[in-house]
């Protein structure tokens, strides 16, 4: 055994009038009065947060200035597009064209995602945001600018 070997072996080793570092770990469990509702959670009792779901839908990028949104719903398995004001008919014929649907209850423009073809739908979906954006922007009169991801 070497030094080092001796150096760290003996670190580990205490005393019998020393306390253990294992007691000095342990958690005390809740007491047995308290009722279900007020009984902390494992997570907190841990000191971990609690688990939260996604989002849905998730946004994926934002341009606030041209007032349009792409997002992602996993539940409706579709991409969306909505406008905060209602798009020029070159912007609607574009999005009919690449297949979206008007969805008058959610005010969007939707396009089903497929499990056989979800990356890719995902990737068009992007490309056509990207597309629409910019028609938007000429539109309005707004110089070109960066995208404010969510």
């Amino acid at each position: 055994m070497n030094d080092r070997e001796d150096h760290n072996m003996s670190s580990r080793k205490r005393t019998p009038d020393q306390e253990s570092t294992e007691a000095t770990m342990a958690v005390a469990e809740p007491p047995a009065t308290e009722t279900g509702a007020n009984k902390p959670t494992f997570a907190e009792r841990v000191g971990q947060k609690k688990w939260v779901p996604t989002l849905d839908p998730f946004g994926i990028a934002g341009d606030y200035a041209a007032g349009v949104r792409l997002f992602e719903s996993k539940r409706d398995r579709q991409m969306a597009i909505k406008f905060e004001d209602k798009p020029s008919q070159p912007v609607i014929d574009k999005l009919k064209d690449a297949g979206y649907h008007w969805n008058p209850a959610d005010k969007i423009w939707a396009h089903p995602v497929r499990e056989d073809a979800a990356q890719t739908t995902r990737i068009d979906a992007e490309r056509l945001y990207q597309e629409v954006r910019q028609m938007i922007r000429q539109e309005k009169g707004i110089a070109t600018g960066q995208e404010v991801p969510f």
